[in-house]
């Protein structure tokens, strides 16, 4: 039978003797403070290029058909509906006879519904609280009659 080692024996690490430094070649010195040193960020978030043809779209009677279909759209419906990404803060100004409304979505979307606003095809909820003339729901005005 061979003798037991006992457990504290077996973990024993001998320390190895230290050699003398080798200088790293200057070339390499100057590339690993390059990496070290920390980058500034970027002035501004870039946007991701997307292709045109992955930009959702509507048209204005794709509009009028969709809000027409309806007794009630409210403005998140249109935009799922539409698939209209647009940022969080995507508001545009649509100036009608009785004043300015803003409609959360983005410019081209925004002035293709001001031209169904302005045309009386369609009317709108504005937002009660805060008291704000800002569009929350959009209805027909003239509705299609079913047969």
């Amino acid at each position: 039978m061979s003798p037991t080692i006992p457990f504290a024996d077996r973990d024993v690490v001998e320390p190895v003797a230290a050699g003398p430094a080798v200088p790293a070649a200057p070339e390499l010195t100057a590339q690993l403070e390059a990496d070290t040193k920390p980058s500034s960020p970027p002035s501004s978030p870039q946007p991701l290029p997307i292709a045109p043809s992955m930009v959702a779209s509507c048209t204005a009677p794709q509009l009028r058909r969709f809000i027409k279909s309806r007794p009630y759209v409210p403005m998140h419906e249109l935009r799922r509906r539409f698939a209209i990404n647009g940022g969080d803060d995507d508001v545009t100004a649509v100036d009608l006879v009785d004043g300015r409304v803003f409609v959360g979505l983005p410019t081209r979307e925004g002035g293709l519904l001001g031209e169904l606003l302005r045309g009386g095809e369609v009317g709108y909820e504005l937002s009660m609280d805060p008291r704000s003339p800002i569009v929350v729901g959009l209805y027909p005005m003239r509705p299609i009659p079913r047969s």
